[in-house]
């Protein structure tokens, strides 16, 4: 049987402690009271389960624009991309991923690009899916430089639970789409910004896979309606 097909997955090595910490929390818990006991072992399980990180199967076509994170679809509005990326002031496309503390959060690249800019910003802790997250909440952004030329921006956004924005790139290197970038601790959220002239092909609502669900495809301007 395939590890994907399995109820256990791969955990990410950045949970191990955190899995150890809730171990010997439920231990003590064990002694003070049976009942609070096991309920630090469901809460053991959820953290360890918080830090999968499963394989996944990324599509290999050409111009296609992968999802960087787990979640849900929950804004597709036109914005300018975060000022310290200087990718200008003419808004794009962007798609924001809602992760919410039962998702995957580690993250991969969209698309195969050089990462040309990374820029971490502090900020607030307001609930990952408001609109105003993407302006005042705590950020990590990257602009990756496809072959083509053409750019694609990619911004970490701490959520309400979240407290620590990781990422494991540094400019000039190189990513593969699909390939792992980073990881937000207990909920937040991802936008994409797409290149000028290219359409979204989800819908606000949708369920995405990291490195698996399609976003766009950069070989037509012409997406589903949303």
């Amino acid at each position: 049987m395939r590890m994907r097909d399995t109820f256990i997955k791969p955990m990410h090595p950045e949970g191990r402690k955190f899995v150890a910490i809730f171990a010997a929390i439920t231990l003590i818990l064990f002694l003070i009271w049976e009942p609070f006991g096991w309920i630090g072992v469901g809460l053991t399980v959820w953290c360890y389960y918080f830090f999968r990180d499963p394989d996944r199967v990324t599509p290999v076509r050409p111009g296609l624009v992968i999802s960087p994170a787990d979640g849900v679809v929950s804004l597709i509005e036109p914005a300018v991309p975060p000022a310290e990326l200087g990718m200008g002031p003419e808004p794009l496309t962007r798609v924001s991923v809602f992760m919410s503390v039962f998702n995957c959060h580690v993250n991969r690249a969209p698309v195969a690009g050089e990462l040309v800019k990374l820029a971490y910003r502090p900020g607030k802790f307001l609930n990952a899916s408001l609109d105003k997250a993407s302006e005042d909440n705590e950020r990590n952004a990257l602009r990756l430089r496809m072959q083509d030329g053409r750019e694609i921006a990619v911004v970490q956004i701490a959520g309400l639970v979240a407290r620590r924005i990781m990422w494991w790139k540094k400019e000039g290197d190189w990513l593969d789409r699909g390939e792992r970038f980073g990881l937000i601790r207990f909920g937040s959220r991802l936008d994409v910004y797409l290149p000028e002239g290219v359409a979204p092909q989800v819908r606000i609502g949708q369920t995405m896979v990291a490195g698996e669900t399609v976003i766009a495809d950069l070989t037509s301007g012409a997406g589903d309606d949303h």
